[in-house]
């Protein structure tokens, strides 16, 4: 977040100084109504980039959904493009422009609310964008997407993982596995092992990913003959969780499920811990800034993951390398999702050969066995990806394989 404010303020002033006349070669992207512009060549492919540069999910999802494209434009230049200028450009309300090689990114801030994921999918579509990666959050998905559909845009959802949204249309794709994949699985591979048959479940009430994932959990649970003891509800955007835990608690639980997105999760850790809970918290994401956050309160907690920070093979090796080298810390999800993304899309931009959605639409469709830093990789006939998950417990305060 802070270099993308850094470009924003850098180039702003520069295009004040020159008067402007750079902006002479950039679509206008700051007005909501009019005809949509196309002023990009046409061997070269417009993306948009909505990611949360402020609000609540800015130091979540913001800053990591960033991290990972910078990283992959910084491969891309060395490993093929050192010999096209780059060029790198801010313009009005926060966005940023990068270009290189045919392929032109338009950042966009959704404010990490629905209505700003809206606006910034508009003012992209109204730019001539052919492509969207964003938004992060289910419940911000489902209001974009389908002004995506309807305007024949290919959205790429990195993160959202509710199910059925990349139903409603056939331009529209997530790279994240869904509930329906990561929780029955996640549930089978845990039940064998810890054997748990009593448990509660906490979530989220107000978000699209939350509520979405309890009803999962509940139906899996019941397929394996576990019983809830008890249900408690939180609200995005709650900072003190110790009454729910405290009514948990009474119930002496075996583990307990917990469906939020990742601002809450870190104070239910701790609070937890402070009451003395010892029950395994399991949940649907985990990073190693959570546990940076919630230290010794997340000894313990088991994750259903879609990608594994840990796995050997190359691809993955590389990229966990080559993020900390660049950012001196290790990678999230939040991140390599997004990186996952990028590598998914230009790899269909360049089969295709062409510029436009539909084209984009088709060749993202009909990937198979595309080897990624997620595993081998593909898309369902709803849009929706097809990897194995994978489960993680933090052990010793650090991210491991459930095995």
């Amino acid at each position: 977040m802070r270099n993308i404010r850094t470009l924003v303020f850098l180039f702003t002033s520069i295009v004040m100084i020159v008067g402007f006349s750079a902006c002479d070669r950039i679509p206008e992207v700051i007005q909501p109504e009019g005809p949509r512009v196309t002023q990009t060549p046409m061997d070269t492919i417009t993306i948009g980039v909505v990611l949360s540069m402020t609000g609540r999910f800015a130091d979540t999802y913001g800053i990591a959904t960033e991290e990972g494209f910078r990283l992959f434009l910084d491969e891309m230049r060395t490993a093929e493009l050192l010999e096209q200028p780059h060029t790198s450009m801010a313009i009005s309300d926060g966005q940023v422009i990068e270009s290189f090689k045919g392929l032109r990114f338009i950042i966009a801030d959704d404010k990490s609310s629905v209505n700003g994921a809206i606006d910034a999918f508009k003012r992209l579509i109204q730019a001539g964008v052919s492509v969207i990666v964003g938004p992060s959050t289910s419940k911000q998905t489902q209001a974009v997407f389908p002004i995506a559909q309807e305007n024949q845009i290919v959205a790429i959802s990195p993160t959202s993982s509710a199910r059925g949204l990349s139903a409603l249309g056939d331009y529209l794709f997530r790279v994240s596995l869904t509930n329906a994949v990561l929780i029955p699985r996640g549930i089978e591979t845990t039940h064998a092992k810890l054997g748990y048959q009593n448990v509660a479940t906490l979530y989220d009430q107000t978000d699209t990913f939350s509520t979405d994932a309890e009803t999962v959990v509940q139906e899996a649970l019941a397929a394996n003959g576990i019983q809830v003891l008890t249900t408690q509800t939180i609200q995005g955007g709650d900072t003190d969780f110790a009454a729910q835990l405290s009514r948990i608690q009474t119930f002496a639980p075996d583990a307990i499920f917990v469906s939020s997105l990742a601002p809450e999760k870190v104070k239910i850790f701790r609070d937890g811990y402070e009451l003395g809970i010892t029950a395994p918290f399991i949940v649907g994401s985990i990073s190693d800034d959570m546990l940076r956050s919630a230290g010794e309160a997340a000894e313990g907690t088991i994750a259903f993951v879609g990608w594994d920070p840990t796995a050997q093979h190359p691809k993955n090796q590389t990229f966990v390398a080559n993020f900390q080298a660049k950012y001196g810390k290790p990678p999230n999800g939040y991140s390599a999702h997004p990186y996952a993304t990028f590598h998914i899309l230009t790899t269909a931009i360049r089969l295709t050969g062409a510029a436009d959605a539909t084209a984009v639409r088709d060749a993202l469709a009909h990937l198979d066995d595309l080897e990624t830093i997620l595993g081998t990789f593909e898309f369902d006939t709803n849009g929706d990806a097809v990897y194995d998950p994978k489960v993680l417990i933090v052990s010793d305060g650090k991210l491991q394989r459930f095995e």
